[in-house]
């Protein structure tokens, strides 16, 4: 897990330079001194790579000379550096790995001040968290550096308070068998701890921002502390604008296809042969969403995936099925509605009527959480930039039509 704290000995020096080339306004330089050279070896990554992203992600300059690394930039840059870098240090000092996407989130959580206050999300009034949330609540170094370490970063002179604290030491995480799994950006952040705080949760959003894998995640660690008995994953058998037929096999087998997804997250999160052997016992269920009228789903922790494909009357009876203990995970992208024309999403409805309820969450990501590649935040933001000229040109056609004045076919 990427954490620092002020208690770890990582105060930079800090040393007065004339303005770079390519930086403006008030810029300073200070230095971070590591005293494992293997270890510091592994965060400059393979020719520099990782320093390399790093300086372009914070728009500094960063120069590493024996034990050193140099970071000169704008002064708020410079913090926000140094604090990724001591972050990804103690990372590689807990025995971890770290790689391309890591840095990337990290960057993400440090680099975009504009999301650093609060994403979009919208809570109910949630119930007191109880002393196992509280136990997750914890401070990373309390929970995973019990002892202080002494061969972080040295301190060599008064830093600044920001570098020291922001923002990773009150992230929250998600434990699994194959490890932590921490967020990548701030609607991450934000949706994971809706996640471990409320009964019922919405993650709407473009696609790539992890709404489905977190809320996997959450299932996953749940199931495995023992807090509920079994996962139930569900979906909304709708092709993505094709007709498949009528497709082979047994009930199970026909919707294996549409929750491929859920199961890729489901092995990532434990080994093959446990999710097969859970599956086989009942604790992790499919469940499609047209057999699950009737039931009451008990101390279960269940996920609806593609949920902007389900009909209001859908949404409705698939809500009703809390019973006692159970957790509820809805995600889905409002702009990739598979419905027939004329047919309106429940989950739309869901949320305009549902948001702001005693007990029910809303995160709402933007493509400044996505974390595929980095061509998918554009691919979103250009689709979200046409969208609205394409409603606008529909909303002119239907007007005119309503007024008599659009061109049509002459008659004779």
């Amino acid at each position: 897990m990427l954490n620092t704290s002020p208690s770890r000995s990582a105060a930079p020096m800090s040393e007065p330079q004339a303005n770079p080339a390519g930086h403006g306004g008030n810029t300073r330089t200070i230095a971070l001194r590591f005293n494992d050279n293997i270890l510091l070896q592994r965060l400059l990554g393979d020719h520099d790579r990782h320093l390399v992203r790093l300086e372009a992600g914070f728009d500094v300059r960063l120069s590493c000379r024996g034990n050193k690394i140099a970071i000169t930039g704008e002064d708020g840059a410079v913090s926000r550096t140094q604090a990724a870098i001591i972050a990804l240090y103690n990372h590689l000092e807990s025995g971890a790995q770290i790689d391309g996407a890591q840095i990337d989130g990290i960057i993400r959580l440090t680099a975009l001040p504009s999301r650093q206050d609060k994403p979009r999300t919208n809570y109910g009034e949630a119930p007191a968290p109880t002393a196992e949330h509280k136990q997750h609540e914890r401070p990373r170094h309390q929970r995973n550096h019990p002892q202080q370490r002494q061969n972080g970063p040295s301190r060599q002179n008064n830093a600044s308070p920001q570098a020291a604290n922001a923002p990773f030491g009150d992230l929250p995480a998600i434990r699994t068998k194959r490890g932590v799994i921490a967020p990548r950006s701030h609607g991450q952040a934000a949706y994971m701890e809706m996640l471990g705080r409320t009964d019922l949760v919405f993650g709407i959003g473009p696609a790539g921002t992890g709404k489905t894998y977190l809320a996997v995640a959450q299932g996953v660690s749940m199931l495995l502390a023992g807090q509920v008995d079994r996962i139930i994953l569900s979906r909304p058998a709708v092709e993505a604008g094709e007709k498949l037929g009528f497709l082979p096999g047994d009930m199970r087998e026909k919707i294996d296809p549409y929750l491929r997804p859920l199961y890729d997250a489901l092995h990532d999160m434990m080994p093959g042969d446990q999710v097969v052997r859970r599956m086989g016992t009942g604790e992790i269920e499919v469940a499609p969403l047209a057999f699950m009228r009737g039931r009451t789903l008990a101390h279960s922790y269940v996920i609806l995936d593609e949920a902007q494909n389900t009909t209001p009357a859908q949404m409705k009876m698939f809500l009703t099925r809390m019973g006692e203990g159970t957790r509820m995970a809805v995600t889905g992208d409002l702009s990739q509605i598979d419905l027939p024309g004329g047919v309106s999403s429940g989950l739309r409805e869901a949320v305009e009527t549902l948001d702001g309820l005693k007990g029910i969450g809303v995160t709402h990501f933007s493509s400044q959480d996505v974390v595929r590649h980095p061509l998918v935040a554009r691919i979103v933001d250009a689709y979200e930039q046409k969208a609205p000229a394409t409603r606008d040109n529909v909303r002119d056609r239907l007007r005119r039509e309503s007024n008599g004045t659009s061109k049509s076919p002459r008659r004779y």
